[in-house]
């Protein structure tokens, strides 16, 4: 097969984790979902044909972070067959970058080609608020370039052609039209990534905001450049969980993140649904 190359092969590492999920799959997923800190409910808003505990799989890494709880669903959204990543596996739990796109290579190799990621992100642009919805048009890979590199090594010019729609600009649009339909305001912006494992300083963001950053956050970029290496459709949705540092004067507690996003849940479980019924 040779529709990916990378410095590390991930086929034979994560063998027994593929070969697991691949005879635990009761169907091929049409859209694959992964959800951020404190968004998990959104699974609980679908009908489960099967749930896998992340536990359960050889090899598959062990989140820590509260609001992940480490569980895989194959679930229906109506007519469409959706699978769900409740728990995410961030690098600054100081896994290699390979563990955390582990549940891309997963997706692509239950072959699902439409990924959608999910994200509780600081706002730094001032029109953002606590509990808004950002769809991420563009992001900032800046600070993990060197693990990326590492990671899928030199692109092809096919590679390099899939980034150019990344993310997606037909699934962006779905996702502005379900907004409109739906009534649930939607900003646009661009999502900077930091490694973590502490929130940004008022200086970082500060920095950031004067490079064009609307958010900040510690996921989801790695993941989404890996997706679209395998040629994969993503799209990006943030929830706006806080104000970043510097921009608020509260002290900021992962508390806050998940408790915001759990505000959120209904919206967003409104606009993920009537998205993906739209794909």
């Amino acid at each position: 097969m040779t529709w990916f190359t990378t410095m590390i092969d991930l086929s034979f590492k994560y063998r027994e984790a593929i070969t697991y999920l691949k005879k635990e799959s009761p169907f091929t997923p049409e859209i694959a979902v992964i959800l951020g800190s404190g968004l998990g409910n959104f699974a609980d808003s679908t009908k489960k044909i099967k749930s896998i505990l992340t536990s359960e799989i050889p090899g598959y890494p062990s989140a820590s972070v509260d609001g992940h709880k480490g569980l895989i669903h194959f679930a229906n959204i109506e007519n469409k067959k959706i699978l769900i990543f409740q728990g995410r596996i961030h690098f600054y739990e100081g896994f290699n970058l390979s563990d955390c796109v582990l549940p891309v290579l997963l997706t692509k190799k239950l072959g699902c080609n439409k990924i959608i990621f999910t994200n509780a992100a600081g706002g730094i642009n001032k029109n953002l608020s606590p509990g808004d919805l950002m769809l991420v048009e563009s992001f900032n890979s800046i600070n993990i370039k060197k693990e990326l590199t590492e990671l899928i090594g030199i692109s092809s010019v096919e590679t390099k052609n899939n980034f150019l729609n990344c993310p997606s600009s037909r699934m962006n649009e779905i996702f502005k039209e379900s907004s409109k339909e739906k009534g649930i305001k939607l900003h646009s912006g661009c999502y900077w990534y930091t490694k973590g494992p502490t929130y940004e300083t008022p200086a970082e963001i500060e920095m950031i905001h004067r490079f064009g950053g609307d958010a900040a956050g510690m996921s989801t970029v790695h993941e989404a450049v890996f997706a679209s290496n395998l040629s994969m459709e993503v799209v990006i949705v943030s929830c706006i969980t806080n104000m970043a540092s510097g921009i608020s004067k509260q002290k900021l507690s992962h508390s806050e993140v998940t408790e915001t996003a759990r505000k959120s849940a209904e919206k967003f479980a409104l606009l993920l649904k009537t998205a993906i019924l739209r794909m």
